[in-house]
């Protein structure tokens, strides 16, 4: 199961290391608030090379995340684990749609949003 969110990136935790029966591991906790009416916070674990694009966040990105959800069961209690798969910047962190310095014309404007035009007084 693949799912969405976005929001406020409000806390990096510190990088996790150690070794398992699979050999070296590393993990990296981020947790995120929603812009909602009523915002929610979720906490979100990278795993592996996943840990690198967190390093590239800090707190107050705005960011979307892509992830799955996994659950798993330890001594008849059920976790939840948010997987992140891809987190992409948005908003003022995310590479700006005209490059800088070069105006956008009316004409170029009206390319990119046609029903822009529509609204003529005659």
């Amino acid at each position: 199961m693949a799912m969405e969110l976005t929001g406020r990136v409000i806390k990096l935790l510190p990088e996790q290391t150690g070794t398992g029966t699979n050999g070296e591991w590393k993990r990296r906790d981020f947790i995120i608030e929603t812009d909602d009416q009523y915002p929610k916070k979720a906490c979100f674990s990278a795993w592996a090379a996943r840990v690198a694009d967190v390093a590239s966040l800090n707190e107050g990105d705005k960011v979307k995340v892509s992830f799955d959800v996994n659950s798993r069961e330890y001594n008849e209690k059920w976790y939840n684990d948010l997987r992140p798969w891809k987190i992409e910047k948005v908003g003022e962190g995310a590479a700006p749609s005209a490059p800088a310095g070069q105006p956008v014309s009316e004409g170029d404007a009206f390319a990119a949003n046609p029903e822009a035009g529509d609204d003529l007084p005659f």
